[in-house]
């Protein structure tokens, strides 16, 4: 739970569960990563049904909504974003904002 590359390691558990998923309801998507020049990072981008689903994976139970403000980005997309979500690993669903929810990973 404390080592050095525990982060990295939930990052890839979740992005390998969330593609299992997908491929499992046979459902076309595309999958990216963002970073710019100006450090606007977000860890999954999903492209499914026509909009940009932004998520951001953090290894603590109360993330902050502040990581979100990277997610605005997208708006400058040709492809409308939807809803976006940060994944953790709190106990329950909550809302950050009407777009955007908090989701504990063991929902995936």
């Amino acid at each position: 739970m404390n080592g050095a590359i525990n982060g990295a390691i939930l990052e890839n558990y979740t992005v390998a569960e969330i593609r299992k998923t997908y491929f499992n309801c046979a459902k076309d998507f595309i999958m990216h990563y963002y970073r710019d020049k100006d450090s606007n990072e977000i860890d999954m981008v999903i492209e499914s049904d026509g909009e940009l689903h932004p998520l951001e994976i953090k290894k603590s139970t109360s993330p902050s909504a502040q990581l979100i403000s990277a997610f605005k980005v997208l708006d400058k997309a040709s492809t409308p974003r939807g809803t976006g979500a940060i994944l953790c690993l709190r106990e329950e669903l909550s809302a950050i904002n009407r777009d955007c929810f908090m989701i504990p990973i063991w929902m995936i």
